[in-house]
């Protein structure tokens, strides 16, 4: 049954059990009900033009509460990121009630890039973004895509906002800045996008929440793209006339849904050693959680870990014979970047200009695909063994002839 326009009205906190959501506030625990109307108050509105996101956002606030094991920070962190998604929502609904024609922006031929985490993706994004003619997602537009609705002294502050939010936070856990800079007007990858309808796998880097990630396995990914595209609209509202360039591992899960709601898209596939790969994430999975939670296991880690990437080298062999895939090797795109772009450009259709040459070629002077630093643990303090993850990805890496990489049992 659909809730679109139904006004905020009844417990939704795990299933809205009364004596349970009493124990939960007692604990101080999130309460999804609270969040709704404190979000709903703060935008003066009294209910969200789709309630679809009901569902998710009660299995990660349960998972959240019962199994995330919480720290203080991390608890009001998560809360925060709770908050500022139901607030962007609503500030959605707002401006396609102010102007109807966001929901029709069109939004043609875009690039998807991706494939296994780690493998440069970040690098050729903010490459490509170097052409003017091209659209991505930067970090403080997802996070904060409408300003509010007070008035505020400064002007439009949400990119500064967002800078000092990431030096703050590279403070509390210099480790994941150190694996993952980010900043504030460098682009972002779509799992933020699809987090804000509570149906990402960002949440699963970022806590220990299986079952939510459970849920997240047993639903397709349609709605999620659905509102993928409804958000696009709004950034293509800002910024029209511009060819959207995007990003994510978490798209290799999706490709079904994806070629759904883009059946136009074009696809860009990167591949790289799955052992550096693994190595990589793990570490930066390890940083992430430490960051929110009071205790984590290394073992749990390392499972859950190798065995997502395991079903992304999958899911790619499988696509593998599908038309409209281009491939990119790690050792290529790091080894020659600008034959990389003219590749994704020739394989897209599109027409790189002699300005945007330049300006990619001047970015690369200064900047180049970041190489992780030496690791403190070894696969094995994560429960893994290489030789036996080198046999497990055998079947990918002699699929797209993966270049393998020095150290890779060192790893």
């Amino acid at each position: 049954m659909s809730t679109q326009g139904v006004p905020f009205a009844k417990p939704i906190v795990l299933g809205g059990d009364a004596s349970l959501r009493g124990a939960l506030v007692r604990r101080r625990s999130l309460c999804a009900d609270d969040l709704i109307a404190r979000a709903l108050k703060k935008e003066g509105r009294t209910a969200f033009h789709n309630w679809s996101f009901i569902e998710p956002l009660r299995q990660l606030v349960y998972s959240l509460n019962e199994e995330a094991q919480l720290s203080a920070f991390g608890a009001r962190a998560a809360a925060f990121d709770v908050m500022r998604c139901l607030v962007n929502l609503l500030r959605l609904d707002a401006a396609e009630e102010a102007e109807p024609e966001i929901t029709r922006q069109p939004i043609e031929r875009p690039v998807f890039i991706t494939g296994l985490p780690r493998s440069g993706s970040t690098f050729l994004h903010t490459l490509l973004a170097q052409d003017r003619a091209n659209a991505v997602p930067r970090c403080w537009q997802l996070i904060y895509p409408y300003p509010p609705r007070r008035w505020m002294p400064f002007g439009d502050w949400r990119k500064m906002r967002m800078a000092v939010q990431l030096a703050m936070y590279k403070r509390l856990a210099p480790a994941v800045a150190d694996l993952h800079p980010m900043t504030a007007d460098g682009p972002q990858e779509c799992s933020d996008i699809t987090a804000q309808v509570f149906h990402s796998l960002r949440f699963d880097n970022t806590y220990h929440v299986p079952s939510y990630q459970d849920w997240i396995g047993r639903h397709d990914h349609i709605g999620a793209y659905h509102f993928h595209r409804r958000f696009l609209r709004h950034l293509a509202r800002q910024q029209a006339g511009r060819r959207w360039i995007l990003k994510s591992p978490d798209h290799a899960f999706a490709l079904d849904a994806v070629r759904a709601i883009y059946p136009d898209a074009v696809f860009v596939f990167l591949h790289r050693d799955p052992l550096p790969v693994l190595t990589s994430q793990l570490h930066l999975i390890e940083a992430l959680r430490r960051s929110f939670s009071r205790r984590i296991d290394l073992e749990e880690i390392g499972r859950n870990v190798s065995t997502a990437i395991g079903d992304i080298a999958n899911r790619l062999v499988a696509y593998r014979a599908r038309r409209g895939v281009l491939h990119l090797g790690y050792d290529s795109v790091v080894a020659a970047p600008m034959d990389a772009v003219r590749r994704i450009y020739a394989h897209g259709g599109l027409v790189l200009t002699n300005e945007a040459s330049e300006r990619m070629t001047r970015w690369l002077e200064f900047e180049k695909p970041r190489r992780a630093r030496s690791r403190r643990r070894e696969l094995s303090e994560f429960g893994l063994d290489a030789r036996d993850l080198g046999d497990r990805f055998a079947r990918y890496v002699e699929s797209f002839t993966v270049a393998l990489e020095q150290n890779r049992l060192a790893a």
